[in-house]
This record gives C-alpha cells, structure tokens and sequence, in this order.
C-alpha cells in the first residue's frame, strides 16, 4: 500500500514500505549509486514524517523481501516472538521512538521486547533518531558475552588485535601480537586477515596464536578471518580455532554473494560449539552486512538491518 505525506502544499507519496525506509535514510554514496536514496532533504523529511505514523504491525504484514524467495526473511517471521512483541504492538514506529527514549524504559524492558521487534522495526525507528538518541538507548543495552573473558560490562572497553602481515610469516605476525599485547589490546579478540587461502597457511597461524596464548596463560581468543567453508574444513583437521568469522548480510541473495547460507552459518556455528574451547562460555559474534551484487531495491533496502546513523 502507499504511504504519503504533506509538507506545505506538496503531498509525498511512497509506493511501498521498503521505498519509504530507503528515501528516509541519512544522506550515503551508496544509496545513490544503487538509486535508493531521497532526491532531496525535503523528500527525505517527508519520508521520516510518513515513517513515523507506519503501525510497528505492518512490517510483519508487509514483507520487504517476500516470504517465499527468501531465507533471512523466512528465519526472521518464523523466530518472530508474538508474546514478546504485544506489549509495544499498538505502537507506531515514532511511538517506539519515544519509548525507547523513555527513562523508565529501562535495560529489563528493552530485553523482554527484544523477540518481539524484527530487524526492519528497529531499522526503521533509527532512522528517526539522532546518534545523541541512538547513543542514549544503545547504553540502556546490555550484550554481555564469555569466551576465555568477559565483554561487555558497563564501564570496560575492549580492543581487537590484528597482526596481520602482508605474507603471513608467522614469526612476524607473533612480534606483532605481543606488541599489541604489551599495549594492553586483544582482550576483546586477537584477529589476522590473512593474505592467503592456503589451508596450511591459515593452520600455522591458528597453531601460532594458541601456542603464545597458552605458553603466556593469558585468557583471550583468537580469530582468523578467511572463509567460513575454510573454518570448517580447518576444525575438521584439529585446528585450534576459538571464534569462527564470516561477513553477513541481511538477504539471501547477498549472502550468496559471499558463499554462505543458513545452512553453511549454522555447520559453522555447531562445529564451532563442538569444540568447547570456552573457559567462561561461548561468545558469539556480529556479521557485518555488505553490498554486493544483489542490489535490487527489494533485496539491498534489507541491508539497512545493521543501521549507522549518518554512515
């Protein structure tokens, strides 16, 4: 159904609602590039209004991507958790603005709705937001994960190390890990982005960093960032592998870009588990959508899941 606006004497209309997220996001090249974005600022604002009377319902009635062609959308209304989302079902996206904003909306709150709100939802109600709001309600969140440590806790900051070395000479890489680890980086994770694929390679690299993570007993984990089929086949052949990275998307299509599925994501993730290398728990990280080929307005629009406001 359309969606529309007035300002002055002029009335806005939006076709769909996946039009209507993109012509109200923040000003970026790439929405551009791919013909997304709002021609104007007064297109743009219109949009915002029009977003911000957009019932929270109508994003489970109104799938960006259909149902049928798509298997993010699939896993996304079949986990969706009704009971978790009536509490904030009357709402419209500006109403969730405002209770996100609200003080009594506290970090308890925002975790029993957190099933209930698809990633659309929270997409949309970000591009209604200042960073100065977006900054208020991310601090009222509380992700805390346990691997060898723990991440996350109020007032800490961890960092990531990335020796990375432009042959991936082992001996250079570990000069490079120590150094950043006398500064105190790492905590959160020390991860190389290989110049190789070479299963070989990336096995003496694994091999390297639980060698000094074991030999200094320092409680970190490691990661190396190449293909999530590679990990797989490295677990497969003993391979010491603490965290297991892949870069994600929101759609099918996209991924498929990438070489991976759901299927592919969750072998990796059983695999992983299977290993039970955590001292504290098992934490879990966060792909990181990206464009790629499959930039049709119906299946990139999915990409403003993992909103940045301005970026």
């Amino acid at each position: 159904m359309p969606y529309q606006t007035t300002i002055g004497s002029l009335v806005y209309r939006f076709v769909d609602l996946k039009t209507l997220l993109a012509k109200a996001s923040p000003a970026r090249s790439g929405d551009y590039l791919a013909g997304l974005a709002a021609a104007t600022y007064e297109e743009r604002m219109a949009a915002k209004l029009a977003l911000a009377e957009v019932p929270l319902g109508r994003f489970l009635d109104e799938a960006l991507i259909a149902y049928e062609q798509d298997e993010v959308t699939r896993l996304i209304i079949d986990r969706h958790d009704t009971a978790a989302f009536a509490p904030i079902s009357h709402l419209t996206v500006g109403d969730l603005r405002d209770w996100l904003l609200l003080e009594k909306t506290d970090s308890a709150r925002l975790a029993a709705v957190a099933a209930g709100l698809t990633p659309e939802m929270v997409a949309a109600v970000s591009k209604l937001m200042r960073n100065q709001d977006l900054i208020l309600v991310a601090r009222k969140c509380q992700v805390i994960s346990r691997f060898r440590n723990t991440l996350g806790l109020p007032g800490h900051l961890a960092v990531r190390l990335q020796p990375n070395h432009p042959t991936d000479d082992v001996r250079g890489i570990a000069a490079s890990m120590l150094d950043g680890l006398l500064y105190g980086s790492g905590d959160a994770t020390v991860g190389i982005n290989p110049a190789s694929d070479s299963l070989p390679t990336l096995m003496r690299l694994w091999q390297m960093m639980d060698e000094v993570r074991q030999h200094f007993e320092i409680p970190l984990q490691s990661c190396v960032l190449t293909h999530v089929t590679t990990q797989i086949q490295a677990i497969e052949a003993g391979a010491p592998i603490d965290l297991v990275f892949q870069s994600i998307a929101g759609t099918e299509a996209t991924n498929a870009g990438f070489g991976v599925s759901l299927a592919i994501l969750r072998e990796a993730h059983e695999a992983a588990l299977s290993l039970g290398r955590g001292t504290l728990g098992d934490k879990t990280g966060q792909g990181s959508a990206l464009s790629a080929v499959a930039t049709t307005c119906s299946s990139n629009c999915r990409t403003y899941r993992e909103p940045r406001d301005g970026q």
